[in-house]
Parts: C-alpha cells; structure tokens; sequence
C-alpha cells in the first residue's frame, strides 16, 4: 500500500486534501481508493491507514471484503460506527473493488447487482462570480445568474446554503434576518430556473428542530426538491420531528456511516433522500447495503460527494447498479483540479454522469500531478466549523 495526501490548490473545490490509498497485488493489479475521514490530520491519519492495513489486508485476498469490514469494525473491541475506522475501510474496500473489478475485466457496477442506470442525473452547488473574479455566497441574485447559467449547461439541479454559518455550537435558532434571505434565496433561484430544475436547500445542521420548521414553513411554497440535513446528525427523532412539520422531503447522511446509523435514521422517519458517502460509510458493498435498506422503506440514494474524484467513481459505480438511485453530487462539471488527477476526466454530458465501462473504478490518478502536489503541508482540516457560536448580528452564509 501507498498513501498519496494530495494538496487542493485554491479555491479548495473539493476540501483542503484528498487522502488517496493505491494497493499492489502480487500479480501486478494496482487498486485506488479515497478516504474521506476528517477528523484528525493527516499527519495521524496517515500512520492509523498504514496500522489498518498491516492489521487486515496486508497478504490477504482482496476479493474477501466482508472479512475486511467486520475485522476493522470490530477493531479494538468495538463493534461500534467509528467515523475515522469506517473512512480508513472506506479507501481501502474500494481500492479491493477496483482490483477485484480489473482482475474480472468487468467495472464495479456489473459485480454488485449490473447495470440499472446508464446515465446518472447529477446536481452542482452554486459557485458564484462576482465582477472581480471571486466567489461571492452572500449575493441571491449572483445565486440566481449562477443558477441559470447551470441549467443552461444541462444540471437540471442546483444546491445552496444560505442560512447563515454552522460551529462547533449548532444546532441554533436562526436570526429573522437570516431567515429572511434563506427566503429571498430561494425565490430568486427559483424565478430564474423556473420549472426546468429542481432547487435543493441545503444546510449543515445549523438549527434546532423548532427552527428548521420556521424556516421550512417559508420555503415550501418555492417547492424544494429537499431540505437537507435541518439539524445536527445523532439524533434521529429530531430530524423526524421536522420531517414531521414539512411537505418538504428531508434528506441527510453525509456524516453518518455504516448501515447501523443509517437503519436508526430510516426507522425514526428522519428522511426519505439519503445522502451516504462511499468514502465515509464503509464503502461500496455497505454503501449497497444501506441503499437497500433505504428501498425497503421506498427511500431513495442522493449519494454525497465533496471529496476527490476516486470517491466520486466508487459512488458513480454505486449509483449505477442502484434501483433507487436519485441523483448524485457533482463538484460542477468535473473539470478543474478533479480532472487534472485523473489521467482520464469523470464524463459529464448535458446534466448526467456517465458510468465508465473501463474495469475496476473506471479511474487512474495521473501520478506526475499526484506528485506535483503532495504532501499537504497546511494545518486546516478538510472541513472545518466555525470555533464561536453563531450571533444573531452574523448574517454569514456557510462557510467551510
């Protein structure tokens, strides 16, 4: 195994870094995989992937991930969602995919059910110019332009978060001011898409139940496609009390992981659109686990992706052979800096992803680039909240 922590240039799309894992077999296949587990450094996280991997999977048969995912999970006697142990298996389990996928000259999707969708509708956030080049949140008619130019483009769903910043202190009520322009947001998007896109509200857990219902009472007349993540991930019954309170659909999930916190938050009627990420839940085979708990209770997959473009091909693997799929995130069109690391880009045509039919993950890292831009020296974490609680007088979108 090699651990590659490569250093996002600005502005960062992506997060700060990307922590990719390459695994050699005997006879010469190489596997890639990508971490997405931010909690620690790299700097730790680097020595724990190394620990994980000389514990499970050094000399081992690739082919035998159920194996690999029970001995992680119950790693030091724990039988229990590790965020940082599922991310580190994350990697590693869809690095096993692309070996296993080379090694049967078949891609990924046709080993775990085939092919049910060959074109996956994708969404974008907003990235908004304003006359000096510089991204600007704060602006709803900057919001709307941007909005309209990527319905133009064929993205028939676009996503914001204009509700203020999230910290260390949330959830939180909002200010009337800040629910005031989630409001405006959402109107003046909505006016310039029209019906030809759905809009997407997102948050990051910024309220408290009693708020996220105020505020989802002022966006259901601009009929949101979802109202994500309302308030912080952990407590199930919270989030259903305002999926409860709303005609709006709940989505969430991109900090959970593992089918067991995903079953809580199905059980409890939090959310019907779940958002897992396969670089954090515990990768592909538990990722289509949890995609199939969530058809048992006619829910549907939006999988989650603000990491580097190898999670990104391990969730389009998913999303392939995923009958309840939804849509999946795209970092706009996948060019930038996520095509530069791969010597061949995602394809993105007219608002779709389009499934490689290459082996394996349907990706190599350009190594020269790989190179050129590790290791990551900065001490930010991949995301990170905001240290102080939020202030009524601080009309900030969100910021990580």
């Amino acid at each position: 195994m090699q651990t590659h922590v490569v250093a996002v240039p600005p502005p960062h799309l992506g997060g700060m870094y990307w922590i990719f894992v390459t695994l050699q077999t005997d006879c010469g296949i190489q596997g890639v995989g990508e971490i997405y587990a931010a909690t620690f450094h790299p700097d730790v996280m680097v020595p724990a992937i190394e620990d994980a991997f000389s514990r499970y999977l050094l000399d081992r048969d690739p082919h035998h991930v159920e194996r690999l995912w029970r001995e992680a999970y119950s790693s030091g006697f724990t039988q229990r969602p590790d965020l940082t142990m599922m991310g580190i298996v994350s990697g590693l389990e869809m690095a096993c995919w692309d070996i296993i996928g080379k090694a049967a000259d078949k891609p990924v999707y046709e080993l775990l059910g085939g092919m049910v969708n060959d074109r996956l509708r994708s969404y974008t956030y907003l990235y908004p110019k304003n006359t000096k080049g510089e991204y600007d949140y704060d602006d709803a008619d900057l919001a709307a332009e941007c909005a309209a130019q990527n319905v133009k483009q064929g993205f028939t769903a676009v996503k914001f978060d204009p509700a203020g910043p999230y910290t260390a202190y949330s959830g939180h009520q909002l200010s009337l001011e800040v629910l005031d322009r989630c409001e405006t947001f959402c109107r003046k998007v909505r006016e310039a898409v029209g019906n030809k896109a759905d809009i997407l509200f997102g948050t990051h857990g910024q309220m408290v139940p009693s708020s996220a219902i105020r505020l989802a009472k002022r966006l259901e007349k601009y009929d949101p496609l979802w109202f994500e993540e309302p308030v912080p991930p952990g407590q199930p019954d919270a989030m259903a009390e305002v999926a409860r309170h709303t005609s709006i659909p709940i989505s969430a999930g991109e900090r959970l992981t593992t089918k067991y916190e995903f079953h809580k938050l199905l059980e409890a009627g939090a959310a019907s659109i779940i958002q897992l990420n396969v670089a954090r839940v515990g990768g592909l085979l538990e990722a289509k686990k949890v995609a199939t708990l969530a058809e048992v209770y006619y829910a549907q997959i939006a999988p989650h992706l603000y990491n580097g473009p190898v999670g990104a091909a391990a969730s389009i693997q998913l999303a392939a052979c995923t009958p309840n799929f939804l849509i999946q995130e795209s970092i706009g069109t996948w060019g930038g800096f996520h095509a530069e690391v791969l010597k061949q880009p995602i394809q993105w045509e007219e608002g779709y992803i389009i499934p490689s039919k290459a082996p394996g993950l349907g990706v190599e890292l350009n190594m020269d680039v790989v190179r050129a831009n590790s290791p990551y020296t900065g001490k930010r974490l991949h995301l990170q909240m905001a240290s102080q609680p939020a202030d009524v007088r601080d009309t900030s979108p969100a910021r990580g």
